[in-house]
């Protein structure tokens, strides 16, 4: 889910559109291409629901489809979505685990996080701001595991693998069990005492 502010909605958009048509699909075991099938075919039917989904109540913006011929007609391949969506789709509160973007254009950074906590999902969260205030309410009131700031690069999942604990709140992940970080070991572990008698 992506909200933005609609300030910079258009100049957003087009951006995004315009990296989202350079991404090179086919066989990820090629160097130069970076976006491969998805992982089966009932991804493919989850795929094609939300696409009909989005269709109905909003505009596909990017995508939608499942891709045939040649090299595509031995996989699993989708081509990359976005969706601009009423605030009210039911796609905002869906999990997908698809390259599929679901986007609404909102009236201010107050309204992007009430709307990105009424989710009862909440694996990751991430915010583009140069405001201060704003990266500290962020910081302080969004309902997710792993948060992240201005951030360009790294794991698809917004977390740094070995470096930060991997765990999603409400109905995301495994509720607050984080795994990978340093910490992860001692959330499973219960101290006890032995004392054998002679």
């Amino acid at each position: 889910r992506v909200y933005v502010d609609g300030k910079v909605a258009d100049e957003f958009i087009g951006l995004l559109l315009e990296k989202t048509a350079k991404i090179k699909i086919g066989d990820p075991t090629q160097r130069d291409v970076w976006f491969g099938p998805v992982i089966t075919q009932a991804a493919v039917k989850k795929f094609e629901e939300a696409a009909s989904a989005a269709r109905k109540g909003g505009t596909m913006l990017a995508g939608g489809e499942r891709l045939s011929g040649s090299e595509f007609d031995n996989g699993n391949f989708v081509e990359p979505t976005i969706a601009k969506l009423p605030l009210e789709h039911e796609l905002f509160q869906r999990e997908l685990f698809l390259p599929f973007l679901a986007l609404a254009v909102v009236p201010s950074f107050d309204r992007a996080l009430e709307e990105a906590n009424r989710s009862q999902l909440g694996l990751t969260g991430g915010l583009f701001s140069q405001d201060d205030a704003e990266i500290s309410r962020f910081f302080d009131e969004m309902q997710a595991g792993v948060l992240y700031v201005n951030r360009r690069s790294g794991a698809t999942t917004g977390a740094w693998p070995g470096v930060q604990s991997f765990c999603g709140w409400k109905g995301s992940g495994i509720t607050g069990k984080g795994g990978c970080g340093p910490y992860y070991v001692e959330q499973f572990m219960r101290e006890q005492s032995r004392t054998r008698m002679l």
